[in-house]
């Protein structure tokens, strides 16, 4: 198999995986199937075994592939898993709670450095109305960001600014309405099954097995929005594979379905590179991805943003254009500088790499 590399133009190891992934979704590597060897790409590619090594690591973190001891590397995908019947049994699978007492913070020095920055440059403009989807400044920053690590793109006017998720979240509820039935995952976090019960609308618990939401669940519920943590969904610490999160894409693609993806604390992957959004995968415009910076900053900073597919975007507007941002106007600001002075990423990585090494020790 010839792969084309253009070196001066990105991580060669990214573009090794791009091309690998999407001959694996084509079938040209079908289920089972053994992908080349390190030496043979090396060689034919003249690379390192090294570059290709994370490469295929990338490939197994996402659910593409995985490494069979002494074997080398075997294609796990399959473009038409799930939907088994409803009278399938749900896989059990025993989960090991995800420990969040160590979640990292940021630099009280940076952070304070920061506020004293947008202090002296905006002066009184700190005191001013953010405008009600948030402020231009930061939607500006989180949209170059997406671009940048998610390979989200995507327009300011679908940005929303909230205050935390759970502000969020009873915002979609007003805009998909409560006529509509929430599928959510069981377990997940407590505070999206009581966000749905406050707002009382009628919500189904979908079990999780061990590669996401179960197949039979899924193709039995009633739900027309499905509300999942594909990374790491909490407490569970379950993360879909790439067969799931292509599942949940094709149960989106029937009737008016929505999606609601929460990729909350997907930044600390220890990959190279986070996982796929089911917002990037799907084709269908329908998935609102969320994510906040409680975790990747502090949980006392209340910021979060929401990211609309274009055609919710003017109703939005019509319906809720009306609230008022509830993140003041200095928060916001400190984000932005944030963003942009590269701080916030600097810090992502140098976390990221510590896990790392964290667990290369532990090996």
């Amino acid at each position: 198999m010839k792969y084309v590399i253009q070196k001066e133009n990105r991580p060669v190891y990214l573009q090794l995986y791009k091309l690998i992934r999407n001959d694996i979704i084509n079938q040209v590597y079908p289920y089972n199937s053994r992908l080349p060897s390190k030496r043979m790409l090396a060689e034919e590619l003249g690379i390192s075994t090294i570059t290709i090594e994370h490469a295929y690591g990338l490939l197994c973190d996402e659910g593409y592939a995985e490494a069979r001891e002494r074997s080398g590397y075997f294609v796990i995908f399959q473009p038409s898993d799930g939907f088994a019947g409803s009278t399938a049994e749900p896989v059990p699978v025993f989960h090991k709670k995800l420990d969040t007492s160590s979640y990292p913070t940021f630099s009280i020095s940076i952070l304070s450095k920061t506020m004293r920055k947008v202090l002296t440059d905006y002066g009184e403009t700190i005191l001013e109305k953010s405008p009600n989807a948030g402020g231009i400044q930061l939607r500006s920053a989180i949209r170059q960001y997406l671009a940048r690590n998610r390979g989200i793109q995507v327009e300011i006017g679908q940005i929303v600014i909230g205050s935390g998720a759970e502000y969020l979240y009873r915002l979609i509820v007003e805009l998909l309405g409560r006529s509509r039935v929430y599928g959510i995952e069981s377990p997940s976090y407590d505070k999206i099954e009581q966000i749905y019960r406050a707002a009382d609308v009628d919500y189904e618990l979908l079990p999780l097995s061990a590669d996401g939401i179960d197949s039979g669940a899924l193709a039995a519920t009633r739900a027309d929005v499905l509300h999942t943590t594909p990374y790491r969904s909490f407490p569970t610490g379950v993360t879909a594979t790439a067969s799931k999160r292509y599942e949940y894409i094709r149960w989106s693609g029937y009737g008016e379905r929505f999606i609601v993806e929460s990729d909350y604390g997907s930044e600390f992957s220890v990959s190279s590179q986070p996982m796929e959004t089911l917002f990037v995968l799907s084709d269908f415009d329908n998935v609102i991805y969320l994510n906040t910076f409680s975790r990747t900053i502090s949980p006392s900073m209340r910021i979060g943003y929401m990211v609309l597919p274009k055609q919710l975007v003017n109703q939005f507007q019509d319906r809720l254009g009306f609230y008022s941002c509830t993140v003041p106007t200095f928060d916001q600001l400190v984000l932005t500088e944030l963003i942009n002075n590269g701080d916030f990423e600097r810090h992502i990585n140098r976390v990221r790499r510590a896990k790392r090494r964290e667990l290369e020790h532990e090996t």
